[in-house]
């Protein structure tokens, strides 16, 4: 397959692909691996458990933007292939968020994009639903990235950690150098993922 062809199909698949379960005990993540999402401990039961697809309004449907169009025969310098492919880069940035979210207090699972490591401390980041999201892999849609904030700034955090984050969710769209989200999270708590 030609490789825009490949950049539209990994971009369709990183909003309807299944989970993938990690192993218990590993420490290593794969391109597109998600974390399973087991039940809160008592003490965080204040938040909500939120999956992401829990912040992708259920009338939204971005592969019928790609309906009738057949990604296997275009090849890279097709004028069609090039139109979708900027079709789909405005559906992810402008992806509608879920209203009812706004305000919701929440607890979710995902991986950390640092946005402004200073001094070994990290105050705001991206938090995205698969491993290797806006690093390695396009961007998820906007509604499938969480621009994160703080409450007291993080030390020694790695890019890509594997984390809980709970705190207060507001749909407000943010323009990253790793991409567009939909949603802003005051984090009041983050702790690794177990």
């Amino acid at each position: 397959m030609k490789t825009l062809s490949a950049l539209l199909c990994c971009a369709l698949l990183a909003t309807s692909a299944p989970a993938l379960h990690a192993q218990q005990g590993k420490s290593d993540y794969q391109v597109g691996e998600r974390l399973p999402q087991p039940k809160a401990p008592a003490a965080m039961q204040s938040y909500k458990e939120l999956t992401w697809e829990g912040l992708v309004p259920k009338n939204w449907d971005p592969s019928q933007m790609m309906k009738g169009l057949d990604l296997g025969k275009l090849s890279d310098n097709d004028p069609r292939a090039m139109e979708a492919l900027e079709k789909m880069r405005k559906a992810w940035s402008e992806a509608p968020v879920e209203p009812s979210l706004n305000g919701a207090r929440i607890r979710i699972a995902g991986f950390l994009v640092p946005l402004d490591a200073q001094r070994g401390q990290v105050k705001e980041f991206l938090l995205v639903p698969y491993f290797g999201a806006c690093i390695h892999t396009p961007p998820p849609p906007a509604n499938q990235i969480i621009h994160a904030v703080a409450v007291k700034p993080l030390k020694e955090v790695q890019v890509m950690s594997a984390v809980w984050v709970s705190g207060t969710l507001e749909t407000a769209r943010k323009t990253t150098e790793f991409g567009d989200s939909g949603y802003r999270l005051k984090a009041d708590m983050l702790a690794p993922y177990q």
